[in-house]
């Protein structure tokens, strides 16, 4: 049924993102002002990518994990698809924001999954700044007192990230992307934020943003500092694993020549650099810096052409949705 799709992007633009998505992954941006997020590949509600190319051009995703989530996805329970995958374009800082976990954010109304996340970060400007949990020590009565007195930034853990960096936001843990970056970002696919401060910012009238301060420290895990994800060895010399937990699966792949699939999960590739051929029986169009695509868990194993472009070696990133629970355990 499937060969691997490739969406049309859905576009965010809040007032504090950029126009790099035009400079550095070459889009076209047929509005003026600034883009924050490019969402990739998306099944939640209304907010639905749309197939672009081939004989289910025009389908949403929503619609094929309807019709086949064990093909699609691996999940043999009819479900929407897990995962949602962005780019950031942070011309300014974001707010500080925490996310519920799953088993807070199904007592919501309507209920969602929670949400962890991890930032891959492909461009950082000197002196860009992430906060990523809070520091040794701070617990909820010092992270109330210092929302309120407008000095959080006192109280959040700073990583300065250079391109390559990796780090992993589990759900609970405070954080908030510093401007100067553009991230590629896998998360949970949900659409649950807590704000829990906005840097003593007001609009054009004088009035700050809504802050969720009560539900923001209840869903706040105190763990202290995140550091940056250590990129692991994996059996492909190729291929380095940034993140691996229940949720997905993220690697940093720099091929050679070829590269082979895994052929068994459903993968999402996202092209940072370099050219990815699709076999030619497929009938798609290359894959080139910015794009992305999404390998559907019942394709075979394929041998795919890396090549060189604009002087740039092939550089991917991977994602993947990890088999059930259950397959996992048995296979441990």
């Amino acid at each position: 049924m499937f060969t691997p799709l490739i969406f049309k992007p859905l576009y965010r633009q809040y007032l504090w993102g950029g126009r790099r998505f035009q400079s550095l992954l070459g889009r076209e941006l047929e509005q003026p002002g600034p883009y924050a997020e490019s969402w990739e590949i998306v099944d939640h509600g209304n907010d639905q990518s749309i197939v672009s190319y081939g004989p289910l051009a025009g389908k949403s995703l929503g619609e094929l994990m309807r019709e086949d989530p064990q093909g699609l996805a691996g999940i043999s329970t009819p479900s929407t698809f897990p995962l949602l995958f962005k780019f950031l374009d942070a011309h300014k800082v974001l707010s500080v924001q925490v996310h519920p976990d799953d088993e807070a954010a199904s007592q919501r109304t309507p209920p969602d999954r929670g949400k962890t996340e991890a930032w891959y970060v492909v461009e950082a400007e000197p002196g860009s700044k992430i906060y990523a949990g809070l520091r040794d020590g701070i617990d909820e009565p010092s992270l109330r007192k210092a929302i309120t007195a407008g000095t959080c930034e006192e109280v959040l853990h700073v990583i300065q990230p250079k391109a390559g960096d990796c780090i992993f936001i589990p759900a609970g843990t405070v954080h908030a992307i510093g401007a100067g970056l553009v991230i590629a970002e896998i998360q949970q696919s949900s659409d649950i934020t807590f704000r829990l401060f906005d840097w003593n910012r007001v609009d054009k009238n004088n009035t700050p943003r809504a802050l969720h301060l009560d539900e923001g420290i209840e869903a706040t895990r105190f763990l202290g500092p995140v550091t940056l994800a250590p990129k692991k060895p994996t059996t492909d010399p190729a291929v380095r694993r940034l993140v691996e937990c229940s949720y997905f699966f993220f690697d940093e792949v720099r091929p050679n020549s070829a590269w082979m699939t895994t052929g068994s999960c459903c993968e999402i590739i996202a092209v940072l650099s370099g050219v990815l051929k699709l076999p030619p029986d497929w009938n798609l169009p290359t894959l080139r810096k910015g794009d992305c695509a999404l390998f559907p868990a019942e394709l075979q194993p394929q041998s795919l052409s890396c090549q060189r472009d604009d002087h740039e070696n092939p550089h991917f990133l991977r994602i993947t949705v990890p088999p059930p629970r259950e397959t996992v355990q048995k296979n441990a």
